[in-house]
């Protein structure tokens, strides 16, 4: 063994059992929390700056369940989701989303945001982004429709419930379900990238071109010269497994919006225009602008890609917003014609998540937005006595998603909402030191998925969020 794999050992052998913050002694502490870590040998990836950090942060949380609950969560997409190695002559990093063998574009991107701050202390960790990076770009280059994709980029779909879908599926597609913010997610990633290391390696014409179809999947779903080539729809018991009129859809009146089929659950749109995947697009456009003005000095491309945000944004002014005698906020979703659909889904891009992805700030429309869809206002709004959230239509009434309570918290500087926030995450994982995907709001024994690691880590990144912004708050929780 090599004294630096001897040294890593020995020091990650140690930090589990470092005492937290409150005067709790190791021995208990370990003794009453267990890791559910994997055993050393057996992550898939470690990062000594992945480790550092959850040192550093166990010591600022007051609660000994809630340091066991971070230290699991939070490096889990590296413990037990990415596969490293060499594609085409270049780093590739495959991840999945846990229990399911496919990598969503927008799983993939969340569940490695966490990690990000720490790319310039660690070389291991830059090469894992870069891999993603441009694995990302070949999955778009394969098909800018699909949400999900194969580890073999040249395979057939293995996903059992895709395999009899009435669309063009492609070699490598997992699943092609046309979501808005599977384009935005890698960019959002591919950006942040940019912006905290400087690197420019993964950014080569392969990426150049992925992301101009980007563009190009953008104004195509704008339909203005008639449906276009998308279409899907799947034989299911489930409605929100397929779509409306042949697979393109319900109505719409082209009004410059970009059309989804599917929102970012997965599951399909009602009305074709989600609003919180439109402003997710006008973020993403503005940052493809910035990235091609500066590393290729495409002024002309940037300059397309404002003017398509310009266009968007507008519409989205126009149309997506409710007027009520309260003050207006966010529709979900609309058609063009009128009709607005009031209501959240716990998936990001949400509405109650907008100012996390940096699609809104927290002004006044977004303060009453928020009041809306965390109550009764919103049908996929739950409230029981074990938690209160916003869940959706993919797992159904009565069940909260974790994730929408991690954005509540994101998305307040209120102390009180805050620790209550952490109280509902911290009594509800059921015992299995992990988020799940949703929980019944009465007993969250009761819950869906085991292996998320999206939730996982995005419960990480929140406590990380909260070491900085809020020690006191989450010092004393």
């Amino acid at each position: 063994m090599n004294p630096s794999r001897r040294n890593l050992l020995k020091w990650l052998s140690l930090a589990p059992g470092l005492a937290v913050a409150g005067g709790v002694g190791v021995a208990s502490a370990a003794s009453r929390f267990p890791s559910k870590r994997p055993p050393l040998a057996k992550r898939k990836f470690t990062s000594p700056a992945v480790e550092a950090l959850i040192v550093a942060t166990k010591k600022k949380i007051g609660d000994p369940e809630l340091a066991w609950l971070f230290e699991n969560c939070f490096p889990n997409t590296l413990d037990t989701t990415v596969e490293l190695g060499r594609l085409d002559g270049h780093e590739d990093t495959f991840v999945v989303t846990g229990d399911i063998d496919a990598m969503w574009l927008r799983d993939s991107s969340a569940q490695v945001w966490p990690y990000l701050p720490l790319t310039p202390k660690d070389e291991a960790l830059r090469k894992l982004f870069r891999g993603l990076i441009r694995r990302q770009a070949r999955c778009i280059a394969i098909d800018p429709y699909a949400n999900a994709f194969m580890p073999d980029p040249r395979g057939k779909s293995t996903l059992d419930w895709a395999q009899s879908d009435d669309t063009d599926m492609l070699p490598g597609v997992g699943e092609r379900k046309w979501e808005i913010d599977s384009l935005c997610y890698p960019v959002r990633l591919a950006h942040g990238y940019w912006q905290t290391t400087g690197d420019r390696e993964p950014f080569d014409d392969a990426w150049r071109e992925a992301t101009r179809r980007i563009l190009h999947t953008f104004r195509e779903q704008q339909r203005k010269d008639g449906p276009g080539p998308y279409h899907f729809q799947r034989t299911s018991p489930h409605p929100t497994e397929s779509q409306f009129l042949k697979g393109y859809g319900n109505p719409t009146r082209p009004v410059g919006l970009i059309h989804a089929m599917f929102r970012p659950s997965d599951d399909a749109t009602l009305y074709p225009f989600n609003i919180p995947g439109n402003l997710f697009a006008v973020v993403t456009l503005r940052r493809l602008a910035q990235m091609h003005g500066t590393l290729y000095g495409d002024s002309a491309f940037a300059a397309e890609c404002n003017a398509l945000a310009d266009e968007v944004h507008a519409a989205i002014e126009q149309y997506g917003v409710v007027k009520d005698p309260q003050g207006d906020f966010w529709a979900y979703e609309v058609d063009g014609y009128g009709d607005q659909l009031v209501m959240d889904d716990a998936n990001v891009p949400s509405l109650l998540g907008l100012p996390y992805l940096e699609c809104t700030g927290r002004d006044a429309r977004y303060a009453r937005t928020r009041a809306v869809v965390w109550g009764p206002r919103n049908p996929y709004f739950f409230k029981g006595s074990a938690a209160e959230g916003i869940g959706g239509p993919h797992e159904g009434l009565r069940l909260i998603w974790p994730m929408s309570i991690m954005m509540k918290a994101f998305t307040t500087d209120d102390t009180a909402e805050i620790r209550q926030c952490l109280q509902w995450l911290k009594t509800t994982h059921a015992g299995t030191g992990f988020m799940h995907e949703a929980f019944d709001q009465d007993d969250p024994s009761k819950f869906t998925r085991s292996w998320f690691a999206w939730a996982n880590t995005l419960f990480g990144e929140l406590v990380v969020h909260l070491a900085d912004k809020h020690p006191d708050t989450l010092r004393r929780v």
